[in-house]
Parts: structure tokens; sequence; C-alpha cells
């Protein structure tokens, strides 16, 4: 299974090539943005075979790679049966160095669009975590208007065994043992709409039979069970916010929770991140500027660095207050091991303006500085995303790769307690931002064994140690986006 997460990706950035891939030819990017680009040539009649597919991919990372060092130049694309298996190859030294997990990828024009536009994905509809060892399966997440859901799958519910039908139920325990975590990916089959699949679904000690039929379903970005909700502590007023990914369709949400948090006068604040794998640039910069109700439009809230022959694409985001942001005097962001990219990017760029102010609560992220850009050739569907800039703060400081928790002045260690809807103060995480934001002391963040790990507590795996997000070895575009999606 890989450890795949998000984008940080700048819709702003996207480019299209336009060279033909079938040799050296260095593709031309067009871009639409007013950033300066090279002139497009002429467009030769491209061909979609693998080897002119792998050539584009090559011509892509030769030109903006931000490691161009670190590229293995010796690769031979003749030794590899997919596009991605020579990416993977060119990219070998700059992932060995932690620097390129498996982010440089080549993905559907089509599908990456639907899903950044609207969250459109095709599944069941729910958020799977595994514990290997234990070889169990749980749901973290079930997703509105989705099937899952609607066949009353939902957080906190365990899946003992998978099926075509009842008579071919196989026990989750024999799948993982047999195949691996990737056992589990197979036995539910494509993202195909029309495909059904039957689980025995165990809560407690009440275990049934669900047959769910998969579905194409746009997946909202907030919540609305829990993605906003002003929680009472005490004599204080918190504002919560549980945000899946960062997509287009998460502007409107955000802004109407940040509208309704300033109108109550509200300068605490709990960003859940713990399940955000990133998305697009342009949302965690709102997301910036609605926190950012006390900063001067002279404040950078972040810098995008590309490599030295691109540098002049370097720019600086300054904040810029909306109608709705509010002024935070303290922020709790709830994380685990798979919070990354523009999730960090947002904790990054508030940190220098909070100092001890903010925190880091769960477990340390996932470590992804880097984002991409696109370049697309359309007649292939293919998009080619690359690393190709990293990101800073106002104080210099992008160099995170082994996660946030290094960074920042305030971590407090705490569970993924599934035993409560996410949402609920008396969560585990919740449970523990309100005790930073309420000034009670914590045990910081470890930053040696596996991430979330919380010794002695288990309640049947519900109370996260070992868990982790299922990621399949080949994710549509919105399970690199919303890690564990099914």
């Amino acid at each position: 299974m890989r450890h795949l997460v998000g984008l940080l990706a700048s819709s702003a950035l996207l480019l299209t090539g336009c060279g033909g891939g079938g040799g050296s030819s260095t593709p031309t990017p067009t871009p639409i943005a007013s950033a300066p680009a090279p002139t497009p040539g002429p467009t030769p009649s491209p061909t979609c075979s693998l080897a002119n597919r792998q050539a584009f991919a090559r011509d892509v990372l030769d030109e903006w790679y931000l490691f161009p060092e670190l590229l293995v130049t010796s690769a031979n694309p003749a030794s590899f049966t997919t596009v991605q298996g020579y990416i993977d190859a060119l990219t070998a030294t700059a992932r060995s160095q932690g620097k390129d997990r498996f982010f440089t990828f080549i993905t559907s024009i089509a599908e990456e669009n639907a899903f950044f536009a609207s969250g459109e994905s095709a599944g069941i509809g729910i958020r799977l975590s595994i514990d290997s060892p234990a070889r169990r399966v749980f749901v973290s997440e079930a997703f509105e208007g989705a099937p899952g859901l609607a066949a009353g799958i939902d957080r906190g519910d365990e899946i003992t065994a998978i099926g075509t039908s009842s008579a071919s139920l196989r026990s989750v325990s024999d799948i993982i043992a047999a195949e691996g975590s990737a056992g589990i990916t197979n036995a539910l089959g494509p993202n195909t709409a029309g495909l059904s699949r039957v689980l025995r679904v165990t809560r407690g000690s009440t275990s049934r039979e669900v047959s769910v039929t998969k579905a194409v379903f746009d997946l909202p970005a907030v919540s609305s069970r829990y993605g906003s909700r002003i929680i009472q502590d005490g004599s204080r007023q918190i504002g919560y916010i549980n945000l899946r990914t960062f997509i287009s369709s998460a502007d409107t949400p955000l802004r109407e929770a940040f509208a309704s948090f300033r109108a109550a006068g509200i300068t605490e604040f709990i960003i859940d991140f713990r399940y955000n794998g990133g998305g697009l640039v342009s949302t965690a910069e709102l997301m910036g500027d609605l926190l950012g109700g006390n900063r001067s439009s002279n404040d950078l809230f972040s810098g995008v660095r590309f490599r030295a022959s691109k540098s002049a694409r370097n720019e600086n985001r300054l904040f810029a207050p909306r109608a709705e942001s509010v002024s935070p005097v303290k922020i709790a962001f709830i994380g685990t091991g798979a919070t990354a990219s523009a999730s960090e990017l947002v904790i990054n760029s508030m940190a220098p303006y909070l100092g001890r102010n903010l925190a880091l609560i769960g477990a340390n992220t996932f470590g992804k500085p880097v984002g991409q850009i696109a370049l697309d050739r359309s007649a292939c569907d293919d998009r080619v995303r690359v690393v190709a800039f990293s990101s800073v703060n106002s104080r210099n400081q992008g160099e995170y790769f082994n996660g946030l928790a290094s960074t920042l002045d305030v971590t407090c260690q705490a569970a993924d307690d599934l035993t409560r809807p996410l949402g609920d103060p008396q969560e585990a995480s919740i449970r523990g931002a309100l005790d930073f934001l309420a000034g009670r002391s914590c045990t910081a963040i470890s930053l040696s064994g596996p991430s979330g790990n919380i010794a002695g507590q288990s309640q049947r795996g519900l109370i996260a140690s070992d868990r982790e997000l299922l990621v399949p070895d080949a994710p549509s575009p919105a399970q690199r986006e919303v890690p564990g999606l099914f």
C-alpha cells in the first residue's frame, strides 16, 4: 500500500503540454495564469503509445522537476510497462531522501477536473482505516449523499467480511493474512458505478450484512452533519471546522462557516484536518484569508519557490482578509499522519503569527512541503502532476519533510477516537484541542514510532494506535486527495 497523499496544487499554475512527447522535444507549457512562460511551438499530431507517453512524462520532469539533480537519468523507459512505473524510477533518488514519496504521478485529466470542481467520485462513499497487525478494517468516516451512509454504514463500524454475495463472504482477517492490505482493495473491487458488494458490518456486539451498490456522488468538502459548528466549552464558545479536502466546492461552505463565527464574536478555533490529504492552493489561501482578520495585507501567508531555472515564477501570497474573516487568538489544528500538503501549508503559514497560541493536536503530520503543477496531453487524457515548487512561511520555514510536529512550539498527543462522531466535544482529539484552548497541559507528540501511536489505548481498536488510512496502490484522483476513500 502506497502512502499517497494529496496535491499541493495551484489551479493558477495549471499548464497544458503542447509538445508531442515522442522523443527529446521538451513540452511547451501554456499557462492559464499570468505567470511568464515560453512561447508555444507548433503542436505535432500526438500519439498515445506507451513510449510516447513515457517520453512526454520524462520531458515534463526534465523541465519542471523541483529536484533536477536527483532525477535518475539512467532509467530506461523500455524496462517499464506503465508510465507511472517509469516516473517512479526517475524519482527514486528523491523518494529515498523523503522529498518525493510518490508525489509525482500521471492521472486522468477528466477524472481530476471532475473531483476538484465538485468532489465527484464513484464508489461506496466511505473512508476506511486498517490495523494491519490486528488484520482489521474500520470505517473512519461516511460521506453524505453516497451509498454507504444511505445503507447505514458510518464512523465506528468495523467491516469484518467482504464478498460479491452473502455466499461468497470472506473474513477481512483472512483477506489481510493472505494478500495484505491490497487484498481489501481487491475485494472491494473497482470504483465503478453499478458494482455491488456485500459487507458484514459490526458495531459493538451487533453484526449485519449490508448490500451496497457503488454510485457516482459529489463528496461534500464540509460535512452537513459535523463540518461546522460552535462548541460551547463552559462559558467559552469555540469555532469548529472539519475540512475533508481542499477543492473549489469547499469555498462557499467555508465562507458561510466563518461568517457565522465572526457574527458570534468567536476568537478561538479548532480546525480539524485529521484526514485532509491536501488539494488546491487556492482553497488553502482562502482558508488563510478567513483566519486572517487580524493580519495586514502586507503580511505574508506563504511563498512559492520553484527550481532555479524557473525562479521567475516565484511568488509571495499575502493575506487578503475577507468580509467573513475572523481574528483568532488561539487555534488548535487537529492532525494525523494523513494530514498533508495544503493542510500543512495552512498550519505552517499561521504558525509565525500565533506562536504558542497555535498547537498541533493528535499526531505528527505527513510532511509534504512541496507541490505539483499539471501539464496535460489532452489527446491521451494524460495529466502529469510534477513536483515543481516548495512552500515557505513568513519566516522562510518550509523544510518539514518529517512532519510539522518538530517545527511547532506546541503539540499535544491525542487519539483518533472512532467511538464518537467527528465534531463531538468528547471525541479524544477534539477534547485535547479544547484542553489546549483552555490552557490545560498535555503530552507532546512523539516524533518516533507510528504516527498517531497512543500507548495503552485499545477499546477493540476503536481508539487509534496503529490504524492508518487505506490507500490503494493505484488510487483515483479522488483517492489521492481523500485518503481512505472507497
